[in-house]
């Protein structure tokens, strides 16, 4: 009896030696999913007078932390929700991620902000080593700014608690 213990006992550590090993070693996948959205107060945030947009492209780029070199690249489309997934291999513990807007379908709202102290990208966490239990990974919202602001912006922006200076 004593000698059928000890082989239950090898075998439960022997699996979870080896679940530990696939868990190191495995290539984990993940998802990427956000929403992409027309800013049409050209705010870089979202406000009740943005809307999501249909077939706009965005870009997963992964850099080494080390010389930015790009390690990894996937494009994804919105669907009519404005909301897109991304299939992503593997772990990517050493590398910054971001979601990065490409080109949007509208010729009134495809334009992507300069701005280099405000840049429009959604920082992501690809690893398994961040105490993040499952493999979906929600990226901020991805806006697209509107050639001209709308005129409901200040409005709307005052309702918020913004001051409008500025903005007209």
């Amino acid at each position: 009896m004593a000698k059928f213990i000890n082989n239950i006992g090898f075998l439960a550590y022997a699996i979870c030696f080896l679940s530990l090993i696939c868990l190191a070693y495995g290539e984990t996948p993940f998802v990427v999913e956000g929403k992409v959205y027309c800013d049409s107060c050209r705010v870089q945030f979202m406000t009740k007078l943005s809307n999501f947009i249909k077939g706009a492209t965005v870009k997963l780029e992964c850099k080494d932390r080390v010389g930015g070199k790009v390690t990894y690249t996937e494009e994804a489309t919105t669907d009519a929700s404005g909301h897109y997934e991304i299939q992503v291999d593997g772990d990517h513990e050493d590398e910054i991620c971001e979601v990065l807007p490409v080109k949007a379908p509208d010729g009134d709202c495809n334009e992507i902000s300069t701005d280099k102290f405000n840049r429009n990208a959604a920082r992501i966490s690809l690893t398994t080593h961040n105490g993040i239990a499952n493999d979906r990974r929600e990226a901020n919202p991805i806006g697209f700014l509107k050639k001209e602001r709308s005129i409901e912006c200040v409005e709307v922006l005052r309702e918020m608690g913004i001051t409008a200076a500025g903005l007209v």
